[in-house]
């Protein structure tokens, strides 16, 4: 999903961020994803034109049957001049939202929790006030931001570090609570009535979170890892809260806020300020390696993975929808599951055949809020090659 539209500061796009596990069918023959050359070819070429765009550092990495290619250009870091390797660690932010959403679903499936259990259900009174009503919410419109609640990031005396250098200097170390963050949201009127629209809004995972915490006993940091991280194998994969420092290799994030113009290394950061919404580290592998779990039914039930699927119209953008966790976009001639993410300095977007077959991550590490165009441009590079890998006949890469 692009970033445009989201910006960081606006939104916390900069933290937990925009994004879409993208469900695009491969187009049909002669169509935009059937470019000249092999795979691992076209993967290296639109990798430069994401670079060329203007992106720092830009790593793609792409799974099917038939192998992996992975393809790097650019910097990871623009002080030592050290190239961005495509198994570099980044913030992957709101792709940690198909994560928490899975494991709801689980949840779900095991007759623990249900999409139509209240707030107030699992944490009375938590969603209160201001016309905030928690007993009105489900866990289905939490999911599929029809909650109406408004997103905690739009809230700069929360969030200083969202909106400008200074704000990130003096609070890249702080700790959040999750509580903290919804209380903050709710102390606010909400954008709508629940189940009236969709819109995007990081404190319906951060909840979310907070429920899944509730009906297991345990954090959901934890019930990720076990029922994902670890059997998948996603050795690249953490969720690192108070843990403001990337495991090698990474990739330095670079971040310009809108009114400063100036890029600011924002690599060192205490996610806890996205908690459930966008806290995740990993590597473009691991990313394809969850959505094809995820796709292939090793992860949800069929009923549950139906649920995820099933969508509701995406405002002021034709021929998309948002499901429990995914949005799907139109692509190519078809769809293409995803739900990428951005973070403080990095933002990054994944696909996924809805077969499951052809999987590819697209990570870059930086973000400017101050040139929308330039933005974009970067946005449909990337989007570029998206397509261009999941539109390919099946067979070679």
């Amino acid at each position: 999903m692009s970033t445009v539209g989201r910006r960081v500061a606006a939104s916390l796009a900069a933290l937990a961020g925009v994004a879409a596990l993208v469900a695009a069918a491969p187009a049909a023959p002669g169509g935009s994803g059937a470019p000249g050359g092999s795979g691992a070819e076209v993967l290296r070429r639109d990798t430069r034109a994401v670079h060329r765009a203007g992106a720092v550092g830009v790593a793609a990495v792409v799974d099917t049957p038939s192998g992996t290619a992975a393809a790097g250009a650019g910097k990871a870091d623009l002080r030592t001049g050290a190239p961005l390797r495509a198994d570099a660690h980044y913030r992957a932010g709101s792709t940690v939202k198909t994560f928490v959403a899975t494991v709801a679903l689980q949840l779900v499936g095991e007759g623990r929790l249900a999409l139509d259990d209240t707030v107030d259900r699992w944490l009375p009174g938590l969603v209160s006030g201001h016309g905030n009503d928690g007993r009105r919410i489900t866990v289905r419109q939490l999911l599929q931001h029809t909650s109406g609640l408004r997103g905690y990031t739009s809230i700069p005396e929360l969030f200083p570090a969202g909106y400008s250098a200074r704000g990130y200097y003096e609070n890249r170390f702080r700790h959040y609570t999750a509580g903290e963050l919804v209380a903050a949201a709710v102390g606010r009127p909400p954008n709508s009535e629940p189940g009236a629209a969709y819109r995007y809004s990081n404190t319906n995972y951060v909840v979310t979170g907070m429920i899944i915490e509730k009906v297991t006993g345990r954090p959901w940091r934890t019930e990720v890892r076990d029922r994902i991280v670890r059997p998948l194998g996603l050795s690249g994969t953490t969720l690192p809260g108070d843990q403001p420092y990337l495991p090698a290799p990474y990739a330095h994030g670079y971040h310009t806020y809108a009114e400063e113009g100036r890029r600011v290394d924002t690599t060192v950061f205490n996610a806890t300020a996205a908690d459930a919404s966008g806290d995740l580290v990993t590597t473009p592998h691991d990313v394809n390696r969850f959505f094809t779990a995820l796709l292939t039914g090793r992860l949800l039930r069929p009923a549950e993975l139906a649920e995820m699927r099933r969508t509701v119209p995406i405002p002021d953008e034709p021929g998309r929808g948002a499901g429990l966790g995914l949005e799907t976009p139109l692509s190519c001639g078809g769809f293409y599951w995803h739900h990428g993410g951005n973070a403080l300095g990095y933002s990054s977007e994944n696909g996924v055949t809805t077969d499951g077959r052809r999987a590819v991550t697209v990570s870059t590490n930086s973000f400017d809020e101050s040139d929308a165009a330039g933005q974009e441009r970067i946005d449909k590079a990337v989007r570029a090659l998206i397509d261009d890998v999941l539109c390919r006949r099946a067979g070679k890469l």
